[in-house]
């Protein structure tokens, strides 16, 4: 019989780690006598991170005697005590190889369910020392696995481990591991994960995307091994920058113009998905080549390509495309990106914007026209008044060729008019203004435009009744961290990195407009990231969640630490990464 060796909890502290605190619960220790287990943890225990660790679906966290006994062996270690790997239970027996998804087990008067393995994590490596450990788990399949409380109790250690039932599709907890964070995945085990109801939601969310992307294993990557693998991009076009023609610049607004590009060969361009944008490059004055990101406004069926530029008041860029560029001039572009596209399906649509947000909407918009469409379709969009309302007469066309349209405009100046612009409204859209437009709670939402406005449309959504999955935004900008655990500090602006100046290739951060040397001295492209203060995402930080997984738009890298699985064409693994030569990332 198996055996509860080690009762182990710990409240979450503040750790300094790598000039941040970071707030976690890995420190756990060994308690004497008996233990109440309820149904979100052990008392006297807690979760610092609460997105990836704790909550009914991972109360208790087990790891095992052997498993301890072959890591002191693998790293040389003597120094390895039970709690170390952040467990509550330490146990003789049980190992991940045999335990399966759904296994129920009788330990003192409390009674668990077996619902996922541990999440691969950087903070375990932190607490040992070791900072590949969440790899080293994965990779020898000894990941440990996380308990749901079925029946609270007491327990302690010396009571036995009986085995109650067994799980519906006999799938071990390392199998199941290994079917999330390892190549080569098996397709038969992945039907039998998804019909385990015992199995974690999120995991159950990671393994029916899994399942739908349909690609062979090692061509998809994961957005966070939490919240389920990252959908492929259709391939669209050509690797890096090529050179493509200005043909016509044509102003929509005094602020707006869109500027259309051609190949400068005359080979035909490959059709984007709707929603997706273009990366551009090109020299301004003595700073060098600038890149910057543009949504695709156009058909995706055009035979050309139609940005549309807001000209902001110190934008580089966007200064340099409204008063210095013209037709027939050749600019670098990057093949068309993005997921934030318009899916197939028969709900309901919503394309709610502000201001330039309008433009991977309009493509959008041109895709359900073109093909007539018949799902009901909702058009929000707010200006500031009729002169920045860019694409009004295109809009209004394209709503009259479908067959369930209608259309929402909101100028926000007091003193805003619009004759040509039946039934707009004064001010922002409202929870009761979207209330009153009759959206269906089943709807698909994609909203484009100031941070503020798709939060504050967002959260009206929800309140809605709109599923947090079925409402899509698209952010410009640097996007939001994702560092579990660190203790958030004061944004600060992206900057040169401190030290010497590189001198190795140059890495470009698009979407923070930040280029600067490499160095050696960094020991991946996410820790130079890190220096210049670039919002990242990550959570294992060793190559195996995907958390971290980023658009490459040109140049090439070398893995530092080879990743479990690698990323899917045309992207990178920035926390285990270095540059080859020049590069620019989707950062």
């Amino acid at each position: 019989m198996a055996t509860l060796l080690s009762v182990n909890v710990g409240k979450p502290r503040d750790v300094s780690w790598q000039g941040r605190t970071v707030h976690t619960g890995a420190w756990k220790s060994a308690v004497q006598g008996p233990r109440m287990v309820r149904r979100l943890n052990i008392e006297g225990d807690g979760q610092g991170d609460l997105a990836g660790h704790g909550g009914e679906m991972r109360a208790v966290l087990v790891y095992q005697l052997q498993s301890y006994e072959y890591w002191r062996k693998e790293l040389g270690r003597d120094d390895l005590v039970f709690g170390m790997f952040g467990e509550n239970f330490t146990v003789d027996g049980l190992p991940d190889h045999e335990v399966c998804i759904g296994d129920r087990y009788r330990i003192g008067d409390a009674e668990f369910e077996v619902t996922q393995p541990r999440v691969t994590c950087y903070r375990v490596g932190m607490r040992l020392g070791e900072p590949t450990m969440a790899a080293l788990l994965v990779a020898h399949h000894r990941p440990g696995f996380y308990l749901r409380v079925i029946t609270e109790g007491h327990v302690r250690a010396g009571d036995g481990i009986t085995l109650v039932r067994r799980g519906p599709e006999e799938l071990s907890v390392a199998d199941t591991d290994a079917l999330l964070y390892l190549p080569d995945r098996d397709p038969a085990k992945l039907r039998r994960a998804l019909d385990i109801p015992a199995l974690s939601p999120g995991w159950q969310r990671s393994f029916r995307e899994l399942a739908d992307a349909g690609p062979p294993a090692g061509e998809q990557g994961r957005a966070d091994g939490r919240a389920g693998p990252r959908q492929p991009e259709r391939d669209t076009g050509w690797p890096g920058f090529r050179s493509l023609r200005v043909t016509r610049i044509v102003p929509e607004t005094p602020t707006i113009s869109s500027v259309h590009l051609d190949s400068a060969d005359g080979t035909p361009l490959p059709g984007p998905r709707a929603g997706q944008y273009l990366s551009v490059r090109i020299p301004v004055g003595d700073d060098g080549p600038v890149v910057r990101s543009y949504s695709l406004s156009s058909a995706p069926t055009a035979r050309t390509y139609r940005i549309s530029v807001k000209h902001e008041p110190h934008g580089k860029l966007s200064g340099y495309i409204h008063a210095v560029l013209r037709p027939g001039d050749l600019v670098d572009v990057a093949s068309p990106r993005g997921s934030f596209v318009l899916e197939e399906g028969t709900r309901p649509i919503v394309l709610a914007s502000a201001g330039i947000g309008a433009t991977p909407l309009l493509a959008m918009l041109h895709q359900l026209a073109d093909t007539r469409d018949r799902r009901p379709v909702w058009w929000i969009h707010a200006a500031r008044d009729r002169a920045h309302h860019a694409f009004a007469t295109e809009t209004r066309t394209l709503l009259g060729r479908l067959p369930d349209a209608r259309e929402h405009i909101h100028y926000t100046a007091a003193t805003a008019s619009g004759t040509d612009v039946p039934g707009f409204v004064r001010g922002r859209p409202t929870a009761q203004s979207l209330r009153a437009m009759g959206i269906p709670a089943d709807a698909d939402a994609y909203l484009c435009g100031p941070l503020a406005f798709m939060d504050d449309l967002g959260g009206f959504l929800r309140d809605h009744g709109l599923p947090e999955e079925r409402i899509h935004t698209e952010r410009f900008g640097a996007l939001s961290a994702i560092n579990p655990g660190v203790t958030a500090a004061a944004a600060v602006r992206p900057h040169q990195p401190p030290g010497p100046v590189g001198t190795g290739p140059l890495v470009t951060f698009a979407r923070s407009a930040l280029s600067t040397p490499w160095s050696p001295a960094h020991a991946s492209l996410l820790d130079l990231a890190e220096a210049c203060d670039i919002p990242t995402r990550w959570s294992c930080r060793t190559g195996v969640c995907h958390t971290c997984v980023t658009q490459l738009l040109t140049g090439d890298v070398t893995y530092t630490t080879q990743p479990l699985e690698l990323p899917e064409t045309g992207t990178v693994l920035v926390c285990c990464s270095a540059p080859t030569d020049e590069v620019v990332l989707d950062l």
